[in-house]
């Protein structure tokens, strides 16, 4: 029988086997060595570019109230839905969306209205309406996306608007004379709508005196001397010569102006005293902890400022101030679109993959989109106006996002932040670190809490680009 030798197989401690070791190997020399250690890291950090390009205003009492000038204009809205199977019904109180029903409160009579609508289904490419035709019915678009359609000077065709899931439109028939269609509306993709002939809702105000009432004050409202932007017309006189009268005006203002209160992100950081006393070298064990649950904190406050229901900035875009893309993708002419709707537009807000989407739209057109500086990093812009990521921005469906363009500060009535600086135990601007005590279990505890709002002084401080298509499409 003959014995094998494993010759060139390491032993413990690096050395092959049969091989005299004639120094100090590494494993056993780590236990004199000083180790060199990182910070804890965090994978969730983000630029949080949002954060940082809004002018912070400081809310002493808690809360800000943005004045405005009496508008007779009511917005419009966007109407819910509830599908069933192939059924799509619309939710009764988001009627309220349309103009002439904003604020009517019988809930009874909007059931009974949302029940008189009738489903129809469209194609690419249908007619839905002919302009010039009269105004005999209101249409809610429940999926799908439409283009308003209009004549140029020369008798041409071209989409003058487009409308998307949620949006309205005959409701005009009310305010108009004639009564006509001043456009047409045509497919763009297949999707659902809801009609509502106009004798069914006659009928219902004819047997409710609260809606006759409803649309008696919105047609008296309508009539008012008014601005493009539906605020009170400001009477003036120019161009006269001699001793002409002057007309006498005055400004008016919201009698019931919105406010904006502080919102609040906490968390309570625990640390047990063992830890704190004892392993404290190199780093500090409470300020690690605390360098990430705030960089947690701040991260979530972004995420609130974008898409919180009462003050977020996604959800709080004035409807008249939101566009859909003229194609899916995100394209130049998109960005010029929502560009040219506000004057002095500081900064596009969108996710990363939008931007990537873009880039695509770009590089298929031969364009090649600006880069410019800001605080100390580049980025990409457009029309000299910088495109920032954000990843709090929702992506719907796994293909669909917003782009947001805005105006920032008190000075050009835009959209700002809000916070309260010299809060007790204040640890960064409007963030306070508060001891709580420790248990008897000797954990030490901090009360970690950052205060904070947004406002947008004006409808068209902000813009939104929705349904943007960001999916590749397949080659």
């Amino acid at each position: 029988m003959t014995t094998e030798t494993n010759v060139g197989i390491p032993a413990q401690g690096g050395q092959p086997q049969g091989q005299q070791q004639l120094s100090l190997g590494t494993a056993a020399a780590k236990n004199l060595a000083t180790t060199t250690k990182s910070e804890p890291q965090m994978q969730g950090i983000s630029s949080r570019w949002l954060l940082r390009m809004l002018p912070w205003t400081q809310v002493a009492g808690g809360t800000y109230r943005v004045n405005r000038r009496l508008s007779y204009a009511v917005g419009r809205g966007r109407v819910s839905f509830v599908k069933t199977g192939s059924s799509v019904r619309v939710v009764p109180p988001t009627l309220g969306e349309i103009p002439v029903l904003r604020g009517f409160e019988d809930t009874a009579l909007l059931e009974e209205l949302a029940a008189r609508f009738a489903q129809r289904d469209f194609q690419p490419g249908d007619v839905l309406v002919q302009a010039g035709q009269p105004i005999n019915e209101i249409f809610l678009i429940a999926h799908g996306k439409v283009n308003k359609v209009g004549t140029s000077k020369y008798g041409e065709q071209a989409v003058v608007g487009v409308l998307a899931d949620g949006d309205h439109l005959g409701d005009e028939a009310l305010t108009e004379a004639d009564g006509v269609w001043a456009y047409g509306v045509k497919a763009a993709t297949s999707g659902t709508l809801l009609a509502l002939p106009w004798p069914a809702f006659q009928e219902l105000a004819d047997r409710s005196e609260a809606l006759r009432d409803q649309v008696l004050q919105f047609l008296a409202d309508s009539q008012q001397s008014q601005n493009k932007h539906g605020e009170r017309e400001i009477e003036l006189a120019a161009g006269h010569e001699g001793e002409h009268e002057l007309p006498g005006t005055f400004v008016d203002y919201e009698l019931a102006p919105r406010e904006y209160e502080l919102s609040v992100a906490q968390t309570v950081l625990q640390v047990h005293s063992r830890v704190a006393d004892l392993y404290n070298q190199p780093m500090n064990q409470i300020e690690q902890q605390l360098r990430l649950t705030i960089e947690a904190l701040r991260e979530r406050q972004e995420h609130e400022l974008i898409n919180n229901p009462d003050f977020g900035l996604l959800q709080n875009a004035d409807y008249d101030q939101r566009i859909q893309t003229h194609s899916g993708p995100p394209t130049p002419d998109d960005f010029d679109d929502l560009l040219s709707r506000r004057r002095g537009t500081k900064f596009f807000l969108a996710h990363p993959r939008t931007i990537a989407a873009f880039g695509r739209e770009c590089s298929s057109r031969g364009l090649y989109p600006d880069s410019i500086g800001l605080h100390d990093e580049q980025v990409p812009a457009w029309r000299g106006v910088p495109i920032l990521p954000c990843n709090k921005i929702p992506i719907v469906d796994g293909h669909t996002s917003s782009v947001l363009a805005m105006r920032v500060g008190e000075d050009n009535q835009g959209v700002i932040g809000l916070h309260q600086t010299g809060i007790p135990d204040e640890y960064q601007p409007s963030l306070s670190v508060r001891f709580m005590g420790i248990n008897e279990k000797a954990i030490i505890s901090y009360l970690v809490s950052a205060y904070y709002s947004a406002a947008i002084l004006v409808p068209d401080a902000i813009g939104v680009l929705e349904n943007v298509e960001i999916a590749r499409p397949r080659d």
